[in-house]
């Protein structure tokens, strides 16, 4: 009995031993105090540079070796207000800081709902995310068709987190632009328009948007390229557009592309991606292409836009089937009655040949240039006639019976059909 007594005394020796180790820790923590905050020294509100006195103010200075670097306002500076220390900070740190400060006030969230039909032909609702900025103290905001188009409901957030019901305004599928309206009461802040004409390759582009629903995000990279030409979803195709590397992502398209004043130079419309993610190339609609679209939605609900009234084919396309005595140009198949270019006498093929499966209508003339635009694909054109305005005339050069002549021509308004 005794032997079995001394037994289980050691089991629980051994058992107490055991627990004593797991916990050497905590039963260290329990006999010594823990340090005060003001013996660790990272944590000292002098920094390492001495005492200070009570309240004394944040100071700001600029990088030797960055001139025109200017003073971050103490109380944009969250993290030390209370203390004490220098906080280096360079010009281009001030550019970010001063931009988001004076335009994220002026961003909103754009939340849809849309409609579409399941596998069993059953209605189903789905929810979009995007961008948009506010461009007039009445509530007018500016943000893509792609964003808007075909929405229900349009939901937008503001920069304090209001809600607000929106209503389209006018949406312009071929410029990827639209504008919707919220009600002008809660509207305090609107954003500068800036002018896309004098831009540069390499200037400072920063977006700030709500990428993946993550809202008041800005992004910083340069201008990386300009006069680009994307095609849409909807196979439309987009010219003159910014090509940037400040990151894009889901949820920043109709958001802002500012420069270093934070005024407004793009509105950031898609990527370029073989991932589905973001790859360092994004593109924006430039703002004094916006600014002209905006204002038309806005007065009248449509973008009202020249047009010749012509279909053409590029000479080069047929340069393996047919001889027509010129190698470049646009052959126009076919001249729509009460068009400009009808009016001017353009003229659209009078006889048909069979190229593979299709029949082509030739004979017509071949536009070789728009005033001093060389013409080599139909998507010329509409290049060109975007700079132009309804009631403008261009001087059309056509190549006709193996000569070269002109033909002024004055634009008209595009049908809507």
């Amino acid at each position: 009995m005794e032997n079995r007594s001394t037994k289980y005394i050691w089991i629980i020796l051994i058992i107490l031993f055991v627990i004593v180790w797991a916990k050497k820790d905590d039963i260290s923590l329990l006999l010594n105090s823990r340090p005060g905050t003001e013996s660790l020294e990272f944590a000292k509100k002098d920094g390492g540079h001495g005492s200070r006195q009570e309240n004394a103010p944040l100071q700001i200075v600029k990088q030797e070796s960055i001139p025109k670097a200017k003073i971050i306002p103490v109380s944009s500076v969250q993290a030390a207000v209370q203390e004490n220390k220098t906080i280096v900070v360079s010009s281009d740190e001030v550019i970010n800081v001063n931009v988001f400060e004076k335009v994220h006030a002026a961003v909103v969230n754009i939340a849809t709902t849309t409609l579409s039909y399941n596998f069993w032909m059953q209605v189903i609702p789905q929810q979009g995310q995007g961008t948009g900025f506010l461009i007039d103290k009445r509530g007018y905001i500016l943000t893509n068709n792609h964003v808007v188009e075909n929405a229900r409901e349009i939901t937008v957030t503001l920069s304090n987190g209001i809600k607000l019901p929106a209503t389209l305004v006018g949406r312009d599928a071929t410029s990827d632009l639209a504008v919707i309206k919220i009600s002008g009461d809660n509207i305090n802040e609107v954003v500068d328009l800036g002018d896309s004409s004098d831009l540069q390759v390499g200037q400072k582009a920063l977006a700030i948007g709500n990428p993946f629903g993550l809202g008041q995000t800005l992004t910083t990279g340069i201008i990386s390229a300009l006069n680009r030409s994307i095609i849409t979803e909807d196979n439309t195709q987009i010219d003159d557009v910014i090509q940037t590397d400040a990151p894009i992502n889901p949820g920043n398209s109709g958001g802002p592309l500012l420069n270093s004043n934070g005024e407004v130079i793009g509105i950031n419309t898609s990527i370029f991606t073989t991932s589905g993610g973001y790859q360092g190339i994004g593109f924006a609609i430039p703002i004094n292409s916006a600014k002209e679209i905006a204002a038309q939605l806005i007065t009248t609900g449509k973008v009202a836009r020249p047009w010749l009234g012509i279909t053409s084919i590029s000479v080069n396309e047929l340069s393996g089937y047919l001889n027509l005595g010129i190698n470049d140009g646009l052959l126009i198949v076919q001249v729509y009655q009460g068009s400009p270019a009808d009016k001017a006498g353009l003229k659209g093929g009078d006889r048909t040949v069979i190229i593979g499966r299709y029949r082509l209508p030739i004979g017509g003339d071949i536009i070789t240039a728009i005033d001093s635009n060389t013409m080599s694909e139909p998507n010329d054109i509409d290049r060109v006639l975007s700079r132009k305005k309804i009631g403008e005339k261009v001087n059309v050069k056509i190549f006709r019976d193996g000569r070269l002549m002109e033909a002024p021509v004055t634009l008209l308004e595009k049908p809507s059909n």
